[in-house]
Protein backbone atom coordinates (compact mmCIF):
# COMPACT_ATOMS: atom_id res chain seq x y z
CA UNK A 1 0.00 0.00 0.00
CA UNK A 2 1.17 3.50 -0.80
CA UNK A 3 1.77 5.28 2.49
CA UNK A 4 -0.34 8.19 1.29
CA UNK A 5 -3.32 5.86 1.11
CA UNK A 6 -2.98 4.26 4.51
CA UNK A 7 -5.88 5.09 6.86
CA UNK A 8 -5.41 7.47 9.77
CA UNK A 9 -7.44 7.08 12.96
CA UNK A 10 -7.97 10.22 15.04
CA UNK A 11 -10.01 9.51 18.13
CA UNK A 12 -13.15 7.76 16.80
CA UNK A 13 -12.87 9.21 13.30
CA UNK A 14 -10.92 7.31 10.62
CA UNK A 15 -9.67 8.98 7.45
CA UNK A 16 -9.47 6.62 4.48
CA UNK A 17 -6.21 8.23 3.34
CA UNK A 18 -3.74 10.96 4.32
CA UNK A 19 -4.88 13.58 1.79
CA UNK A 20 -6.58 16.70 3.13
CA UNK A 21 -8.13 19.40 1.00
CA UNK A 22 -6.58 22.43 2.63
CA UNK A 23 -8.91 25.25 3.70
CA UNK A 24 -8.95 27.79 0.87
CA UNK A 25 -11.02 30.98 0.93
CA UNK A 26 -13.58 31.22 -1.86
CA UNK A 27 -15.01 34.66 -0.92
CA UNK A 28 -18.35 33.61 -2.38
CA UNK A 29 -20.68 33.61 0.63
CA UNK A 30 -23.48 36.12 1.19
CA UNK A 31 -24.11 36.93 4.85
CA UNK A 32 -21.87 34.01 5.72
CA UNK A 33 -24.19 31.43 4.16
CA UNK A 34 -22.72 28.65 1.98
CA UNK A 35 -24.36 28.34 -1.42
CA UNK A 36 -24.21 26.26 -4.59
CA UNK A 37 -20.64 27.38 -5.28
CA UNK A 38 -19.48 25.88 -1.98
CA UNK A 39 -21.55 22.75 -2.55
CA UNK A 40 -19.90 22.09 -5.91
CA UNK A 41 -16.42 23.23 -4.82
CA UNK A 42 -16.36 21.00 -1.75
CA UNK A 43 -18.46 18.17 -3.12
CA UNK A 44 -16.33 17.69 -6.22
CA UNK A 45 -13.21 17.25 -4.11
CA UNK A 46 -14.99 14.66 -1.99
CA UNK A 47 -15.88 12.83 -5.22
CA UNK A 48 -12.21 13.24 -6.12
CA UNK A 49 -11.09 10.91 -3.37
CA UNK A 50 -9.67 13.09 -0.59
CA UNK A 51 -9.73 11.60 2.90
CA UNK A 52 -10.77 14.82 4.60
CA UNK A 53 -11.96 18.22 3.39
CA UNK A 54 -11.30 21.22 5.59
CA UNK A 55 -13.74 24.01 4.75
CA UNK A 56 -12.18 27.44 4.41
CA UNK A 57 -11.64 29.66 7.45
CA UNK A 58 -15.13 30.45 8.69
CA UNK A 59 -15.91 33.49 10.83
CA UNK A 60 -17.34 33.01 14.31
CA UNK A 61 -19.20 36.36 14.16
CA UNK A 62 -19.83 39.01 11.47
CA UNK A 63 -17.09 41.16 13.04
CA UNK A 64 -14.66 38.23 12.81
CA UNK A 65 -14.81 38.05 9.01
CA UNK A 66 -11.84 38.54 6.75
CA UNK A 67 -13.96 39.91 3.90
CA UNK A 68 -17.60 40.46 3.04
CA UNK A 69 -17.59 37.11 1.18
CA UNK A 70 -16.50 34.88 4.06
CA UNK A 71 -18.44 31.93 5.37
CA UNK A 72 -19.86 32.15 8.89
CA UNK A 73 -21.10 30.06 11.78
CA UNK A 74 -22.99 32.58 13.84
CA UNK A 75 -26.62 31.67 13.05
CA UNK A 76 -28.89 28.72 12.33
CA UNK A 77 -29.40 29.59 8.67
CA UNK A 78 -25.71 28.96 8.09
CA UNK A 79 -25.92 25.66 10.00
CA UNK A 80 -28.79 24.44 7.83
CA UNK A 81 -26.99 25.35 4.62
CA UNK A 82 -23.85 23.49 5.73
CA UNK A 83 -25.85 20.34 6.53
CA UNK A 84 -26.50 19.70 2.85
CA UNK A 85 -22.77 19.92 2.14
CA UNK A 86 -21.58 17.72 5.01
CA UNK A 87 -24.16 15.06 4.15
CA UNK A 88 -22.86 14.86 0.57
CA UNK A 89 -19.20 14.80 1.66
CA UNK A 90 -19.87 11.91 4.05
CA UNK A 91 -21.73 10.00 1.33
CA UNK A 92 -18.47 9.96 -0.66
CA UNK A 93 -16.56 8.34 2.21
CA UNK A 94 -14.83 11.60 3.04
CA UNK A 95 -14.64 13.31 6.44
CA UNK A 96 -16.13 16.83 6.57
CA UNK A 97 -14.10 19.33 8.59
CA UNK A 98 -14.28 23.07 9.08
CA UNK A 99 -11.83 25.70 10.27
CA UNK A 100 -13.15 28.52 12.45
CA UNK A 101 -11.42 31.76 13.21
CA UNK A 102 -11.35 35.51 13.77
CA UNK A 103 -9.50 37.88 11.44
CA UNK A 104 -8.88 40.49 14.11
CA UNK A 105 -6.95 43.44 12.70
CA UNK A 106 -6.74 41.79 9.27
CA UNK A 107 -10.50 41.91 8.69
CA UNK A 108 -12.99 44.29 7.10
CA UNK A 109 -11.59 43.99 3.57
CA UNK A 110 -13.06 44.03 0.11
CA UNK A 111 -13.05 40.89 -2.02
CA UNK A 112 -9.66 40.13 -3.64
CA UNK A 113 -10.98 40.83 -7.16
CA UNK A 114 -12.24 44.20 -5.87
CA UNK A 115 -8.82 45.20 -4.58
CA UNK A 116 -8.72 43.56 -1.14
CA UNK A 117 -8.61 47.06 0.39
CA UNK A 118 -9.75 47.95 3.89
CA UNK A 119 -13.43 48.88 4.18
CA UNK A 120 -13.98 51.76 6.65
CA UNK A 121 -16.83 51.40 9.11
CA UNK A 122 -18.75 54.27 7.50
CA UNK A 123 -18.65 52.36 4.19
CA UNK A 124 -20.02 49.09 5.54
CA UNK A 125 -16.93 47.73 7.26
CA UNK A 126 -16.49 46.67 10.86
CA UNK A 127 -14.11 47.73 13.67
CA UNK A 128 -10.63 46.20 13.77
CA UNK A 129 -9.51 44.63 17.04
CA UNK A 130 -6.32 42.90 18.07
CA UNK A 131 -4.12 41.95 21.00
CA UNK A 132 -2.78 45.51 21.01
CA UNK A 133 -2.81 48.64 18.89
CA UNK A 134 -0.34 47.39 16.29
CA UNK A 135 -1.31 46.90 12.64
CA UNK A 136 -0.31 43.31 11.76
CA UNK A 137 0.16 44.03 8.05
CA UNK A 138 1.19 47.08 6.03
CA UNK A 139 -1.42 49.57 4.78
CA UNK A 140 -4.04 48.63 7.37
CA UNK A 141 -5.43 51.00 10.03
CA UNK A 142 -4.37 50.66 13.62
CA UNK A 143 -6.68 48.29 15.52
CA UNK A 144 -8.09 48.69 19.00
CA UNK A 145 -6.78 46.38 21.72
CA UNK A 146 -9.40 44.01 23.10
CA UNK A 147 -10.30 44.45 26.75
CA UNK A 148 -10.26 41.40 29.01
CA UNK A 149 -14.06 41.42 29.01
CA UNK A 150 -14.05 41.45 25.19
CA UNK A 151 -11.52 38.61 25.13
CA UNK A 152 -13.93 36.55 27.21
CA UNK A 153 -16.70 37.29 24.72
CA UNK A 154 -14.54 36.16 21.78
CA UNK A 155 -13.71 32.92 23.59
CA UNK A 156 -17.42 32.32 24.06
CA UNK A 157 -18.03 33.07 20.38
CA UNK A 158 -15.54 30.36 19.43
CA UNK A 159 -17.40 27.95 21.71
CA UNK A 160 -20.75 28.81 20.12
CA UNK A 161 -19.34 28.38 16.61
CA UNK A 162 -17.97 24.96 17.58
CA UNK A 163 -21.44 23.90 18.73
CA UNK A 164 -22.90 25.06 15.42
CA UNK A 165 -20.20 23.19 13.49
CA UNK A 166 -21.24 20.00 15.26
CA UNK A 167 -24.90 20.64 14.50
CA UNK A 168 -23.96 21.24 10.86
CA UNK A 169 -22.54 17.73 10.62
CA UNK A 170 -18.80 18.35 10.75
CA UNK A 171 -16.68 15.58 12.26
CA UNK A 172 -13.38 17.45 12.60
CA UNK A 173 -12.96 21.03 13.77
CA UNK A 174 -9.99 23.25 13.06
CA UNK A 175 -8.91 26.42 14.86
CA UNK A 176 -7.21 29.06 12.69
CA UNK A 177 -4.25 30.34 14.69
CA UNK A 178 -2.03 31.31 11.77
CA UNK A 179 -1.35 33.89 9.04
CA UNK A 180 -1.51 37.03 11.14
CA UNK A 181 -5.13 36.66 12.25
CA UNK A 182 -6.41 37.29 15.76
CA UNK A 183 -5.00 34.24 17.57
CA UNK A 184 -1.65 34.74 15.86
CA UNK A 185 -1.81 38.43 16.85
CA UNK A 186 -1.86 37.26 20.47
CA UNK A 187 0.85 34.61 20.01
CA UNK A 188 3.49 36.75 18.34
CA UNK A 189 5.51 39.36 20.27
CA UNK A 190 5.77 41.29 16.99
CA UNK A 191 2.16 42.40 17.52
CA UNK A 192 1.25 41.51 21.10
CA UNK A 193 2.49 44.40 23.24
CA UNK A 194 0.04 43.87 26.12
CA UNK A 195 1.13 44.42 29.72
CA UNK A 196 -1.53 42.25 31.35
CA UNK A 197 -1.93 38.47 31.71
CA UNK A 198 -2.39 38.10 27.92
CA UNK A 199 0.95 39.65 26.97
CA UNK A 200 4.65 39.52 27.68
CA UNK A 201 5.76 35.98 28.50
CA UNK A 202 5.21 32.95 26.31
CA UNK A 203 2.67 31.54 28.77
CA UNK A 204 0.74 34.79 28.77
CA UNK A 205 0.72 35.11 24.98
CA UNK A 206 -0.67 31.60 24.52
CA UNK A 207 -3.33 32.13 27.21
CA UNK A 208 -5.97 33.34 24.72
CA UNK A 209 -5.52 30.24 22.56
CA UNK A 210 -5.55 27.94 25.57
CA UNK A 211 -8.85 29.43 26.71
CA UNK A 212 -10.33 29.01 23.24
CA UNK A 213 -9.28 25.34 23.12
CA UNK A 214 -10.69 24.65 26.57
CA UNK A 215 -13.98 26.36 25.70
CA UNK A 216 -14.31 24.44 22.44
CA UNK A 217 -13.44 21.11 24.05
CA UNK A 218 -16.26 21.67 26.56
CA UNK A 219 -18.76 21.32 23.68
CA UNK A 220 -16.82 19.43 21.01
CA UNK A 221 -17.26 15.66 21.57
CA UNK A 222 -14.31 13.65 22.91
CA UNK A 223 -14.88 11.28 19.96
CA UNK A 224 -14.15 14.05 17.44
CA UNK A 225 -10.67 15.38 16.56
CA UNK A 226 -9.65 19.01 17.02
CA UNK A 227 -7.02 20.51 14.70
CA UNK A 228 -4.98 23.70 15.05
CA UNK A 229 -3.35 25.68 12.26
CA UNK A 230 -0.38 27.84 13.22
CA UNK A 231 2.31 29.89 11.59
CA UNK A 232 5.28 27.88 12.84
CA UNK A 233 7.51 30.90 12.21
CA UNK A 234 6.93 34.61 11.64
CA UNK A 235 9.71 34.55 9.01
CA UNK A 236 11.16 37.59 10.79
CA UNK A 237 14.90 38.44 10.95
CA UNK A 238 16.70 36.89 13.91
CA UNK A 239 17.36 40.33 15.41
CA UNK A 240 13.63 40.79 16.05
CA UNK A 241 11.73 39.22 18.90
CA UNK A 242 9.23 37.14 16.94
CA UNK A 243 7.43 33.80 16.96
CA UNK A 244 9.85 31.05 15.94
CA UNK A 245 9.87 27.30 15.43
CA UNK A 246 10.98 26.63 18.98
CA UNK A 247 7.88 28.48 20.21
CA UNK A 248 5.71 26.28 18.00
CA UNK A 249 7.26 23.15 19.49
CA UNK A 250 6.60 24.48 22.99
CA UNK A 251 3.04 25.36 21.96
CA UNK A 252 2.48 21.81 20.69
CA UNK A 253 3.51 20.44 24.07
CA UNK A 254 1.07 22.84 25.77
CA UNK A 255 -2.00 22.28 23.60
CA UNK A 256 -1.79 18.52 23.10
CA UNK A 257 -2.96 17.81 26.67
CA UNK A 258 -5.80 20.32 26.16
CA UNK A 259 -7.28 18.23 23.35
CA UNK A 260 -5.56 19.29 20.13
CA UNK A 261 -4.99 16.19 18.01
CA UNK A 262 -3.10 17.59 15.01
CA UNK A 263 -1.28 20.79 14.10
CA UNK A 264 -0.93 22.18 10.56
CA UNK A 265 2.39 24.02 10.38
CA UNK A 266 2.11 26.91 7.98
CA UNK A 267 4.10 30.13 8.29
CA UNK A 268 4.19 33.90 8.11
CA UNK A 269 1.38 36.43 7.93
CA UNK A 270 2.64 39.32 10.05
CA UNK A 271 4.21 42.64 9.02
CA UNK A 272 4.82 41.49 5.46
CA UNK A 273 7.69 39.10 6.22
CA UNK A 274 8.10 36.46 3.51
CA UNK A 275 9.25 32.86 3.60
CA UNK A 276 13.04 32.50 3.35
CA UNK A 277 12.59 30.13 0.40
CA UNK A 278 9.77 29.61 -2.07
CA UNK A 279 9.61 25.82 -1.84
CA UNK A 280 8.07 23.32 0.58
CA UNK A 281 11.37 22.69 2.35
CA UNK A 282 11.06 24.98 5.36
CA UNK A 283 7.45 24.08 6.04
CA UNK A 284 8.24 20.37 5.88
CA UNK A 285 10.94 20.97 8.47
CA UNK A 286 8.33 22.67 10.64
CA UNK A 287 5.93 19.73 10.35
CA UNK A 288 8.65 17.19 11.06
CA UNK A 289 10.13 18.95 14.08
CA UNK A 290 6.80 19.87 15.66
CA UNK A 291 5.71 16.25 15.19
CA UNK A 292 8.87 14.78 16.68
CA UNK A 293 9.74 17.29 19.39
CA UNK A 294 6.21 18.43 20.22
CA UNK A 295 4.91 14.85 20.41
CA UNK A 296 1.82 15.56 18.33
CA UNK A 297 0.50 14.63 14.90
CA UNK A 298 1.07 17.19 12.16
CA UNK A 299 -0.13 18.09 8.71
CA UNK A 300 2.36 19.25 6.10
CA UNK A 301 1.30 22.12 3.86
CA UNK A 302 2.79 24.38 1.21
CA UNK A 303 3.53 23.75 -2.49
CA UNK A 304 2.79 20.03 -2.32
CA UNK A 305 1.72 19.13 -5.85
CA UNK A 306 2.92 15.62 -6.74
CA UNK A 307 1.78 12.16 -5.62
CA UNK A 308 5.32 10.87 -5.02
CA UNK A 309 6.19 13.97 -3.03
CA UNK A 310 3.12 13.56 -0.81
CA UNK A 311 3.72 9.83 -0.36
CA UNK A 312 7.31 10.41 0.72
CA UNK A 313 6.22 12.93 3.37
CA UNK A 314 4.14 10.21 5.02
CA UNK A 315 6.63 7.40 4.35
CA UNK A 316 9.62 9.07 6.03
CA UNK A 317 7.59 10.47 8.92
CA UNK A 318 7.69 14.18 8.20
CA UNK A 319 3.95 14.46 8.87
CA UNK A 320 0.84 12.36 9.42
CA UNK A 321 -1.37 14.17 6.92
CA UNK A 322 -0.70 16.10 3.72
CA UNK A 323 -2.72 19.26 3.11
CA UNK A 324 -2.97 19.94 -0.61
CA UNK A 325 -4.18 23.42 -1.49
CA UNK A 326 -3.70 25.00 -4.94
CA UNK A 327 -3.23 21.66 -6.65
CA UNK A 328 -6.74 20.77 -5.51
CA UNK A 329 -8.01 23.95 -7.17
CA UNK A 330 -6.37 22.88 -10.42
CA UNK A 331 -7.41 19.25 -10.07
CA UNK A 332 -10.39 18.31 -7.86
CA UNK A 333 -9.55 14.64 -8.46
CA UNK A 334 -5.98 14.86 -7.21
CA UNK A 335 -6.40 11.87 -4.88
CA UNK A 336 -7.71 9.56 -7.60
CA UNK A 337 -4.88 10.53 -9.95
CA UNK A 338 -2.34 10.17 -7.12
CA UNK A 339 -3.51 6.64 -6.40
CA UNK A 340 -3.07 5.69 -10.03
CA UNK A 341 0.43 7.20 -10.18
CA UNK A 342 1.43 5.31 -7.03
CA UNK A 343 0.00 2.05 -8.31
CA UNK A 344 -2.60 1.90 -5.58
CA UNK A 345 -6.17 0.78 -6.21
CA UNK A 346 -8.93 2.90 -4.70
CA UNK A 347 -12.68 2.87 -5.24
CA UNK A 348 -13.78 5.26 -7.97
CA UNK A 349 -17.34 6.62 -8.13
CA UNK A 350 -19.20 4.37 -10.55
CA UNK A 351 -20.22 7.17 -12.94
CA UNK A 352 -16.52 8.02 -13.34
CA UNK A 353 -15.24 4.43 -13.49
CA UNK A 354 -14.59 4.32 -17.24
CA UNK A 355 -12.15 7.23 -16.91
CA UNK A 356 -9.96 5.50 -14.36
Amino acid sequence: MAHLFSPLKLRKITLKNRIMVSPMQQYCAVEGIPNNWHFVHLGSRAVGGAGIIMVEATAITPEARWTTGDLGLWNEQQVEAFQRITKFIKAQGCVPAIQIGHAGARGSRRLPWDGFDHIPVDQGGWPLVSASGVAPVPRMPLPRALSIQEINVVVTDFKKAASRALAAGFEVLGIHGAHGYLIHQFLSPLVNKRKDEYGGSFDNRIRFLREIIEAIRSVWPPTHPLFLRISASDFAPLRLKAWKLEDSIALAKAVGPLGIDLITTSGGGLLGFKAPQNDPGCRLTYAERVRREGNIKTSAVGLITEAQQADQIIRIGQADLVAVAREHLRNPYFALHAAKKLGHSVPVPEPYGRAF
